[in-house]
């Protein structure tokens, strides 16, 4: 699926691959890169590429959880939070990830927030891009 209108665009480079590091052409965004431990690698204080894409699928779909809820009229009380846990592993030909969304809504009634999260599931960008390609498993804490 294809946007009819691209609303904002960023553009970031990768240099040396797993164990390099990554920019962002504004020059707001470095990151060092290192293997983890679990693929082979040293480890150490880097990142890596599916941190990164755990971090940018929680914090949009906790946006789509709050769009959901503040359209559907519903108050969030406290804070809530999304973690997304990304793995990854071999496949057939290559490797691929799964991803488990665990969303945490206090003070809201289980069968409501499994409700809004449903609803984040259909409206976030990355649930969108992953649909039908990636295991996405959604869990209301």
């Amino acid at each position: 699926m294809t946007p009819d209108k691209i609303l904002y665009e960023t553009s970031v480079t990768a240099f040396g691959g797993r164990d390099g590091r990554v920019e962002g052409a504004d020059g707001g965004f470095t990151m060092a890169l290192s293997v983890p431990k679990g693929l082979g690698g040293p480890g150490g204080d880097g990142t890596n590429p599916e941190q990164l894409f755990a971090a940018g699928y929680a914090a949009c779909f906790l946006g789509a959880v709050k769009l959901v809820a503040r359209t559907s009229k519903i108050a969030l009380e406290g804070e809530p939070t999304v973690s997304a846990k990304v793995g990854i592993g071999p496949v057939p030909v290559g490797y691929a990830l799964a991803v488990e969304l665990v969303v945490s809504l206090p003070g809201i009634e289980r069968g409501l927030a499994e409700e809004i999260v449903a609803g984040a599931h259909e409206r976030c960008p990355y649930s969108n891009a992953t649909r039908g390609n990636v295991d996405v498993k959604l869990t209301v804490a």
